[in-house]
């Protein structure tokens, strides 16, 4: 999606901001976390770890950094727990202390884990040289994304001279319901899932183009099923026009999407649509069939 944003940065992505006063937006509640935890209740579940995890998550793009209080404020801990987590984490280097500021930031070393991540998925390597060719053929923004609960995530990028917002990132988060990636996923999913995964969004109109209705939701699902593609418009982002394929796993399970992003000004209407859906479709099989 050419101008999309990212709606929660992902731990130790860069962004521009500057030291300074800055507005905090209150978290969810701890009760509310751990209960959308699965298996928070359990014997296994270490607390601190969740707790060390919530101090992290407090940071984005909009906080860059934050003071004591604030991390203990947003990450829901007394004083005395956040400075012991937040100390910790000093110490282990995922995070930077500003002593003149008194005020803390994510640090570098927090993107030794998004590394790791993307050098040994067996998915991201063998769709890299699939996703740079339709890069090239199309001229145009292309991707892969991954559902993670309610949201579809950037695993893998190439960024066209034409792309609208190049801050979108490589872990940038969008919501699935109302993106074609998300929806091209959704389309390959159990009934049941799609109902779950439905229940937990928060459906809200982004734009006057954005189709939040649940029962309207899963009527496209079921067309983008019978083409093998979705295609939305100006949902997220006014001038976003997107086509996406998913990508099947052995048991024909949708296990991420393609997809590519043209800007209103470049578009061209059916013709475009027809031509970029074959080479999505296209590009999705030659990745799903590397079994």
């Amino acid at each position: 999606m050419a101008s999309i944003r990212p709606i929660k940065r992902p731990l130790g992505a860069p962004v521009n901001a500057g030291l300074g006063a800055q507005t905090v937006v209150h978290s969810k509640s701890a009760a509310k976390v751990r209960e959308s935890v699965p298996g928070a209740s359990s014997s296994l579940f270490v607390n601190s770890v969740e707790k060390a995890m919530r101090v992290l998550s407090a940071f984005s793009e909009k906080q860059v950094t934050l003071t004591l209080s604030q991390i203990a404020n947003l990450s829901d801990l007394d004083l005395s727990a956040a400075q012991r987590f937040t100390y910790t984490l000093t110490a282990l280097g995922y995070l930077e202390k500003d002593g003149a500021m008194r005020c803390y930031r994510l640090s570098p070393k927090l993107l030794d884990f998004g590394y790791s991540y993307m050098a040994s998925s067996e998915l991201l390597s063998r769709a890299a040289p699939y996703l740079r060719q339709l890069s090239r053929e199309t001229e145009e923004t292309t991707n892969i994304t991954v559902l993670d609960h309610t949201d579809i995530v950037f695993t893998l990028r190439f960024v066209s001279r034409h792309v609208l917002n190049p801050h979108v990132i490589t872990g940038s988060r969008l919501p699935a319901y109302c993106t074609a990636p998300g929806l091209a996923i959704m389309s390959r999913l159990p009934a049941d899932q799609v109902d779950s995964l439905l229940e937990q969004s928060s459906l809200v109109a982004h734009t006057s183009h954005t189709v939040a209705d649940p029962e309207k939701i899963r009527a496209r699902l079921e067309k983008f099923r019978e083409r093998g593609y979705s295609h939305t418009e100006s949902e997220y982002y006014l001038g976003d026009i997107s086509t996406a394929a998913a990508i099947l796993d052995a048991r024909g399970h949708p296990v991420a999407a393609v997809n590519v992003a043209v800007s209103r000004t470049r578009w061209h209407g059916a013709k475009d649509e027809k031509r970029i859906a074959n080479l999505v479709i296209a590009a999705a099989e030659a990745i799903s069939g590397h079994r």
